[in-house]
């Protein structure tokens, strides 16, 4: 662990990295990898804001990472906030209060999300993967980017160090249009809400999962376009893949392809992959390193710990990203109203 963590916390080892007086606001942070961000953030001092659907999960996480700070002596603390991203009347209630509530906030870890599974609708009417995923993180980081904004500019905040991270993954090479899409041919275009929900209706697991991931890649490049260098703002904002993770997700395998295929697909991944811990490596190297600085790797889509990623030609794809943006826009308006969206400038 010491190997790998040490980009992130530096050569003086864990000891060096004092997080004490940031917060951090980390969605699914009480299950797998965001778990394990949120025990690491909270052990190192700083206050963190776990998000996820069901109260029992924020109750049990509480506890164990409770203990473990008393145990450390960390002055580290932790709470629980429910909401489902994928009603986006929720997240405006939910993290319009946050933005509200808290003096800061010097990290925001997208990390919530529906792994591959059948198609469904949200709360909302929409591809409950792309609305989940994708649409309830892009309102999340819209409601929570003027405190963003306005942490960099307190006293004692490092250049730099104020930073946005999406949990993204290598399927993004599954989404359709990419060389490895069982749909390349109909390609991803994020043209219509038509294509999101009746198109994916179409989609396989493996592809509606891929093209939210691909998502998460555009977005960083879109806000990082759009919004931080537009304005001159101080914020880093990365999408990462956490490797072949042992989460709870994992289970979804067998709803995504009932039978002998999924109980298979799932006891390969868990054959293979990382434990939580480990799959949290990436995104707290984002979140921390300051290399991220050194190197100006804004809006970078990374594979490993300091490791740059190879996007898709999808991924690389500006005018695709601005295409996005500019669908999440009309699908936010359309659903809660024309004053739903605060201001993305100063």
């Amino acid at each position: 662990m010491q190997s790998v963590l040490h980009p992130i916390i530096g050569p003086a080892g864990p000891e060096s990295r004092d997080l004490t007086g940031t917060v951090s606001v980390i969605t699914g942070g009480a299950l797998g990898i965001g778990f394990e961000v949120a025990r690491f953030f909270a052990l190192y001092g700083g206050h963190v804001i776990m998000v996820n659907r069901k109260e029992e999960q924020g109750e049990e996480a509480i506890k164990k990472i409770e203990a473990q700070v008393k145990e450390k002596g960390s002055k580290g603390s932790v709470e629980w906030v429910g909401c489902d991203l994928g009603e986006l009347k929720q997240v405006k209630e939910v993290f319009g209060g946050l933005a509200k509530r808290l003096d800061r906030l010097d990290y925001l870890i997208c990390s919530s999300g529906i792994n591959s599974n059948q198609f469904g609708l949200d709360a909302d009417g929409i591809d409950r993967h792309f609305g989940v995923n994708a649409l309830g993180h892009y309102y999340v980081i819209n409601l929570l980017y003027p405190l963003l904004r306005k942490t960099t500019k307190l006293p004692g905040v490092e250049k730099g160090s104020v930073r946005i991270v999406f949990e993204s993954s290598e399927m993004h090479r599954f989404a359709p249009g990419s060389e490895d899409s069982a749909s390349r041919g109909r390609g991803c275009h994020f043209g219509s809400e038509e294509e999101i929900t009746e198109y994916g209706r179409e989609l396989g697991p493996i592809e509606l999962y891929g093209r939210t991931k691909l998502a998460m890649i555009l977005y960083s490049k879109a806000i990082r376009d759009k919004v931080i260098k537009k304005n001159g703002d101080d914020i880093y904002i990365l999408a990462v893949h956490p490797g072949a993770v042992n989460t709870d997700m994992q289970d979804q395998w067998e709803a995504a392809y009932p039978g002998i295929t999924g109980k298979i697909t799932k006891y390969l991944t868990l054959a293979g992959g990382r434990d939580p811990e480990q799959g949290s490596y990436s995104a707290l190297y984002a979140a921390l390193s300051k290399e991220v600085v050194e190197k100006d790797w804004n809006g970078v889509y990374l594979s490993d710990p300091a490791t740059l990623g190879k996007e898709t030609a999808q991924g690389a794809d500006l005018n695709l990203a601005t295409s996005l943006w500019e669908l999440s826009e009309r699908m936010v308006k359309r659903i809660l109203g024309e004053d739903a969206l605060g201001s993305w400038s100063k």
